[in-house]
């Protein structure tokens, strides 16, 4: 069976999509909507932008966005018996399902990319990526240098070994610190805007909440793997809950390609740019030599 993800924030490049719109009709047609529907010339920064303007959130996640859907629409080829997405990716996921229009979707992505951008001027925070260390070790330590003022927390269970966290400047500093002493082999602090998936996200939540609850969601034509959960969804509700519950929850990404794997999936898709899901989803199937993973961006 095929399964088709897409990626989150952090695959972003200069030049993400300008192929696509100069030799596809109906890319260019949808990369002109958007710059209509965002009221800015996004193709602008994202064909020939520089690297800040495209790292800023209320950018990245709209590009990201745009890239993997309009490559996903674009490829009629593409028949997904299931999707899923890290992150950000979800939204793209729900579109390419058809459980989103392509206009709501874009309109809920800069929402979301807006809020989360508000949450983070409020107060410092960041993430970090601790790699080859067991979850449950990282698990403890967040607990233990967590304050009531201070708050560290598991934000992308990535694939086994790699695990990023979440929270204020302080107490992730502390946690790498510690994580590192207990072995860890890398813990990176991320160039990220903020903590995001970590319940610093909460002001965002509630305004993406509104959002969502007024936006149409229909009934998707294969099952969305969802990251608060890593389970299967295919009913409208359901699917609104997991989406609103996803900015303070952490990506549970190895649980949904594990589940994913069960379901009969054995061929994985990449559809977007870069290839971080690709390297997760080959640790996370490691000497299974039934699937096959691939990108098309």
């Amino acid at each position: 069976m095929n399964a088709v993800v897409f990626p989150g924030q952090g695959a972003q490049f200069v030049g993400m999509g300008k192929d696509l719109y100069e030799n596809n009709p109906l890319a260019k047609e949808l990369f002109d909507k958007a710059d209509e529907i965002l009221g800015y010339k996004i193709t602008d920064i994202m064909f020939a932008g520089t690297d800040e303007e495209l790292k800023q959130t209320k950018v990245t996640q709209p590009a990201v966005f745009l890239h993997s859907v309009i490559k996903a629409l674009c490829t009629p080829e593409l028949k997904p018996d299931m999707v899923g997405g890290h992150s950000l990716g979800e939204f793209s996921a729900l579109v390419a399902a058809g459980a989103l229009s392509f206009e709501d979707g874009l309109k809920l992505v800069y929402a979301r990319a807006m809020a989360m951008q508000k949450a983070c001027e409020k107060k410092p925070s960041t993430m970090a990526a601790i790699i080859a260390l067991p979850d449950e070790k990282v698990e403890e330590v967040c607990k233990e240098v967590s304050t009531a003022d201070s708050i560290v927390v598991p934000a992308n269970y990535n694939c086994p070994g790699q695990l990023v966290i979440s929270g204020d400047i302080e107490a992730v500093n502390a946690a790498c610190e510690k994580l590192k002493v207990l072995g860890a082999k890398r813990a990176l602090v991320l160039k990220v805007g903020g903590a995001f998936h970590s319940p610093l996200m909460q002001p965002a939540k509630d305004e993406l909440e509104h959002a969502i609850m007024a936006t149409e969601f229909h009934a998707p034509k294969c099952p969305v793997y969802q990251n608060v959960d890593g389970q299967a969804h295919t009913d409208p509700e359901d699917i609104k809950a997991n989406l609103i519950a996803q900015l303070t929850s952490p990506v549970r990404w190895t649980v949904e390609v594990g589940a994913m794997v069960a379901a009969g999936a054995t061929d994985f898709t990449e559809c977007g740019p870069g290839k971080a899901l690709q390297g997760m989803i080959a640790k996370i199937c490691k000497g299974n030599e039934a699937i096959s993973i691939h990108g098309i961006g």
